[in-house]
């Protein structure tokens, strides 16, 4: 009840109604939007990993104390006393091994940054397409509300009339289907703006009531470059894509890096050690040790690095496709609505609404049949439809394009302020 209010608010009383622009809600998505701190802590996350990858093992001290007793081969005591001995290590990986962890952990950065990137670009899309809809919404159940008042009106002209004879009667009846028809659709907009309203407001970081009138807007698309043009920067450029190849080519440093741990650390360390038993002994120098790798020679990790490194391979393929048919999709989609809106008239829907209205005027006269005056009205409504879902059709096409290639918009949005 709550959000349909906030839909009911928008429509009826814009003047006490948060009027906003589509690019100020863009802004304040992109400012307010909660799932952008999960992305900000990602990117923070890795480079918390880089550090880690990039950091030596900690050195290890040993220290060791007992009692020390000499006998002779007769067991006779020849002396006793305290032993003890102290060590300082510390481990060496392989050469190589530190330099392959930290260009791991940097692609973990790199992947971080494609996604929160990604995410932005989607999330402007997705607000700007909402809000695009809620004023689609806005203007359907204004043209259905005012198609419907002018049935309603008409009818309670007619029910004063003599309605002497068939042909009264069954006018009134098309007048009055009409307007259950009308007032369905009107019902049907204000369901789609509420649900747009809905996801608009949890994306901006607002509570789901938080009532919004999105203010008149134009759209201006822009040329499409040609269709091998869109697919060389998406090959470039497309977000999927940079995300594959990051992935690939860190899963070659992670065969690289399980190929190098075939071969242990070097630990290293000074020690010193003292025994007191009859004589006094104290030995200092320096140790080394090893791993042998004579049983474990991480056979199984190189063969999973590699099978993971096959799929990446097969991953980039597949994604570089379905962007390929994805982008020549919208693309080819986006001129045929750009091309069927260049045939239409500037004021084909004000000339439309013209004619409905004219309508109205001469069938209360007597000078138009009922079978011109509905068919004007609906035709009105269905023209005023057919142009605003081709626009968002448009849009959407558009907004596809720009998220597939990164390249500049291909669509602006103007207010009718702007414009003039």
């Amino acid at each position: 009840m709550q959000a349909a209010d906030a839909v009911s608010a928008a429509t009826n009383s814009p003047a006490v109604t948060n009027q906003v622009l589509l690019d100020d809600l863009v802004n304040e998505a992109l400012e307010k939007n909660p799932e952008l701190n999960f992305y900000r802590a990602e990117i923070a996350a890795a480079r918390g990993g880089r550090k880690s990858a990039g950091a030596w093992a900690n050195p290890e001290v040993s220290a060791e104390i007992g009692q020390k007793r000499v006998k002779d081969s007769s067991g006779a005591l020849l002396g006793e006393g305290a032993a003890w001995a102290v060590s300082v290590n510390q481990t060496f990986e392989y050469p190589g091994r530190l330099s392959l962890r930290k260009a791991i952990a940097n692609h973990d950065i790199q992947l971080a940054e494609l996604g929160f990137s990604q995410f932005k670009l989607a999330l402007a899309a997705r607000v700007r397409t909402l809000g695009y809809n809620i004023f689609i919404a806005q203007e359907k159940l204004s043209a259905s509300r005012e198609v419907a008042d002018r049935f309603q009106a008409l009818t309670e002209v007619l029910v004063q009339r003599d309605s002497a004879g068939i042909t009264p009667v069954l006018e009134m009846r098309i007048i009055e289907a009409s307007t259950i028809t009308l007032q369905r659709q009107a019902s049907g907009a204000t369901i789609a703006a509420q649900a747009a309203l809905l996801e608009l407001n949890q994306l901006r970081g607002q509570p789901p009531g938080a009532a919004v009138r999105v203010t008149g807007a134009q759209l201006n698309f822009c040329a499409s470059p040609p269709l091998e043009t869109l697919l060389d920067i998406a090959r470039t450029n497309a977000f999927e894509l940079r995300i594959r190849q990051a992935e690939l080519e860190q899963q070659g440093f992670k065969v690289s890096l399980a190929k190098n741990e075939r071969f242990s650390g070097v630990t290293v360390g000074p020690f010193i050690s003292e025994e007191k038993a009859g004589e006094r002994e104290r030995t200092i120098g320096l140790g080394v040790s090893m791993p042998l790798p004579l049983w474990n020679r991480n056979t199984g990790n190189i063969e999973t690095a590699k099978a993971r490194e096959q799929q990446a391979q097969t991953s980039l393929l597949v994604t570089q496709r379905e962007i390929e048919r994805r982008v020549t999709g919208n693309a080819l989609a986006l001129q045929v609505k750009l091309d069927e809106m260049g045939k239409w008239r500037a004021d084909s829907v004000h000339k439309f609404r013209e004619a409905a209205e004219l309508a109205d005027r001469h069938y209360r006269l007597g000078a138009v049949p009922i079978s011109t005056y509905v068919e004007l009205q609906k035709q009105y409504l269905e023209a005023v439809e057919a142009v605003l879902d081709t626009k968002k059709e448009s849009l959407e096409a558009a907004q596809a394009l720009e998220q597939l290639t990164g390249a500049t918009p291909l669509v602006s949005v103007t207010t009718k302020e702007d414009a003039k």
